[in-house]
């Protein structure tokens, strides 16, 4: 309970889809190496990148493959200067309007929120603190023991039901949840929520967005 006797209200949104108009891996990707080297990469992971994309390969296992071939043994320093300048120069003008605005609502009223997203947090973090984000879970590069990324992800990818397992472990246990998401990766996440909000292919909530109060 809050100090006027109520429960807290959190407001956990995903990312790519939601909040942005699309997908930010891939533009990470391009802007990291460069369109040359990236259709070069894609072009070696093509097989696995079909395998996924006909259901016989899981997305974690192709995103950490993608990620060893593209970033692996980059520095942490060299992965957050990257991640630092892409939330700063390439974010914003992939942001939904209508949704930074129901950000600002959730905020404005004083409601926790939490960005949930299974991008890498090196360019999701600075974006969402600058946002005024309460809180950020999202995929975390996994370092070697000289601070070099090895490709994989640590504790795995934030994606699907592993989006509800870290929320839980910082939602209060009386909170009430509105969750935003657009894909099959937000399902367990917004079926956790009272409040769950869904966009659908036209990229509008419908009737889904009650006023806030």
């Amino acid at each position: 309970m809050n100090q006027h006797g109520h429960p807290p209200v959190w407001a956990a949104f995903d990312f790519d889809g939601t909040l942005t108009r699309r997908d930010t891996l891939l533009p990470f990707l391009r802007y990291a190496l460069g369109t040359p080297r990236l259709a070069f990469d894609l072009l070696l992971e093509s097989p696995w990148l079909l395998a996924y994309l006909s259901g016989n390969l899981s997305n974690t296992h192709t995103k950490q493959r993608l990620l060893r071939r593209c970033l692996g043994g980059l520095s942490q320093d060299e992965l957050h200067e990257l991640g630092e300048k892409f939330a700063q120069r390439h974010i914003p003008s992939t942001l939904r309007p209508a949704m930074q605005q129901r950000l600002q609502q959730h905020q404005s009223l004083g409601h926790t929120t939490v960005l949930v997203t299974a991008s890498l947090t090196v360019y999701t973090e600075p974006w969402a603190k600058q946002a005024g984000f309460t809180h950020v879970i999202g995929s975390e590069p996994e370092l070697d023991k000289n601070g070099n990324f090895t490709g994989n992800l640590q504790n795995g990818n934030c994606f699907g039901a592993e989006k509800v397992v870290r929320l839980k472990r910082i939602l209060p246990a009386h909170a009430i949840l509105h969750a935003y998401g657009n894909s099959r990766g937000d399902a367990e996440m917004l079926a956790m929520a009272q409040f769950p909000h869904l966009l659908d292919k036209t990229n509008a909530f419908g009737n889904t967005l009650p006023y806030l109060s």
